[in-house]
């Protein structure tokens, strides 16, 4: 599979709100880092971290803005617009960084500042 179908299928789970596909994308010893949140270790936990996180928004949009690919690591800038579950929506733009083993992620790394989307 080619890095960006990878990172195509990554966005479409997410906006989908599907942690179980989203999770299958992660070793089983990968690590998520979401933000200034915690790290989260484990296929399992990661999937019911986002899960949760899904519970708060009602829809997201991702967009791909660009792809960097060394072939160990990629890193994805984009846009994403969440839908609050008032029904405001909010965009912010994030970077991720994925450090890659073959075609799974070992670490997933998300730069992002989403206080807009739980402001008042």
């Amino acid at each position: 599979m080619k890095r960006t179908e990878l990172v195509e299928k990554i966005a479409k789970s997410i906006d989908a709100k599907d942690a179980d596909l989203f999770s299958e994308f992660i070793t089983e010893d990968g690590i998520f880092h979401f933000g200034n949140a915690e790290p989260v270790k484990g296929r399992e936990n990661i999937r019911q971290y986002v899960a949760g996180f899904f519970t708060m928004i009602k829809n997201s949009t991702h967009k791909i803005l660009d792809l960097w690919d060394d072939g160990k690591s990629m890193i994805w800038k984009g846009e994403v617009t969440y839908t609050r579950l008032d029904d405001k929506k909010v965009t912010v733009k994030f970077v991720n960084v994925f450090n890659m083993k073959n075609d799974m992620i070992t670490d997933y790394l998300i730069y992002i500042d989403n206080t807009p989307l739980f402001a008042d």
